[in-house]
């Protein structure tokens, strides 16, 4: 990514901001809202890198979107951002921010591929789960993938569990395919 480095100082400097007065989990809330917004509007990510547009067509944009539904720290980042010619780089700053703001506070992603969605009391001992063997908190995210036909993976950080029952057929295959069993005849 092109301006990696630059999204990850201004969110950093919006962290510290945020902390300073409080309102780094209201800010995070905004960032995940905004990532959001933007990934699921391309044209919207177009008009915001557009050189073509007036930088007070985009801030109008962006107010009218955001003003009300977002932090005061948020809409004076939109406005720094405009002033330094940077808002291209919000969604890539807005991603930046909840990543470091999960570190900050010791949480993890813990990534739940089920056949059906999880029920809220399932989640709550999942992440339970998750933080007795860790230590640390975790945001779960589940997705939903038929083809492992039951059963569930578990993703946490680069450590995955696979209990799966296409996995187990999986395995089951390959005991099969290695055993030079010949029966009798």
């Amino acid at each position: 990514m092109k301006d990696a480095r630059a999204a990850l100082r201004y969110a950093k400097a919006i962290l510290n901001l945020a902390k300073d007065s409080k309102e780094e989990t209201a800010v995070n809330d905004d960032m995940l809202f905004i990532s959001t917004t933007i990934s699921e509007n391309d044209e919207f990510e177009v008009m915001l890198r557009s050189p073509i547009v007036k930088s007070s067509d985009k801030i109008n944009v962006l107010n009218a979107i955001f003003k009300g539904k977002v932090n005061n720290i948020t809409l004076g980042l939109f406005h720094l951002l405009l002033d330094n010619k940077r808002i291209a780089m919000l969604a890539s700053i807005a991603k930046q921010y909840v990543i470091i703001y999960d570190f900050d506070k010791h949480m993890q992603v813990a990534k739940v591929t089920t056949v059906v969605p999880l029920t809220a009391d399932i989640e709550k001992q999942i992440v339970a789960k998750i933080v007795s063997l860790t230590g640390k908190k975790a945001n779960l995210e589940n997705v939903i993938n038929p083809a492992i036909l039951g059963g569930f993976i578990l993703r946490v950080g680069d450590v995955q569990y696979d209990a799966s029952i296409s996995n187990y057929l999986n395995e089951l295959k390959k005991e099969f395919d290695n055993s030079h069993y010949i029966p009798k005849i």
